[in-house]
């Protein structure tokens, strides 16, 4: 009687268990994509000779250390700002920058300088909603001056939360999916 006890036990929390499990979800994860390249190109406004920021991490996160590169940009210049992202640790590298165009409302660049440098900027792209997107910008320098420029591509951001319209990434949110401090020198 014990034993018949014991069996029905195991056999009634075994089927508790097993009505427990979930179905597994058929939907395939929004698979995250490697940014190992990110290129800004400042076009001084009304033409001129570009300048080229570049970060490139073909090895991705850990390993080798990345290859960033710039060069000094001009006092008081208003610049037309376009920024490409790849994954470049395949053959052919893939255009992330198509993808982010594709799913504009779920991204948004945050720029960010460190003290003593002055930098406007303004939005020049938006999503579907009429929100700011960043893979277009126009930047103003000012004076002279040296420090970080930090450049935040944001994963689903809240766009509508406190000032995030106007590029203050401190209220937006969402998962980063590159970040990258360029040294800024403007001379």
């Amino acid at each position: 009687m014990k034993l018949l006890s014991k069996i029905g036990f195991l056999l009634l929390m075994g089927l508790l268990t097993f009505s427990s499990c979930k179905k597994d979800d058929d939907t395939p994860p929004n698979e995250e994509e490697l940014i190992t390249t990110m290129i800004m190109t400042w076009t001084p406004e009304g033409g001129g000779t570009p300048i080229i920021f570049s970060f490139r991490d073909l090895d991705g996160d850990g390993g080798n250390d990345p290859v960033i590169t710039t060069a000094p940009l001009a006092a008081n210049t208003t610049y037309d700002v376009e920024i490409t992202v790849a994954d470049e640790s395949k053959t052919p590298a893939d255009d992330i920058t198509e993808e982010i165009l594709a799913e504009a409302a779920e991204h948004q660049f945050f720029f960010r300088v460190t003290e003593g440098i002055t930098l406007t900027f303004s939005y020049e792209d938006q999503d579907e909603n009429g929100n700011p997107l960043g893979l277009k910008t126009k930047m103003i320098t000012s004076e002279p001056s040296l420090g970080i420029l930090r450049v935040t591509l944001r994963h689903e951001p809240n766009k509508t939360a406190a000032e995030v319209a106007m590029g203050n990434i401190d209220n937006a949110g969402g998962d980063t999916d590159i970040e990258v401090d360029f040294d800024f020198v403007v001379q």
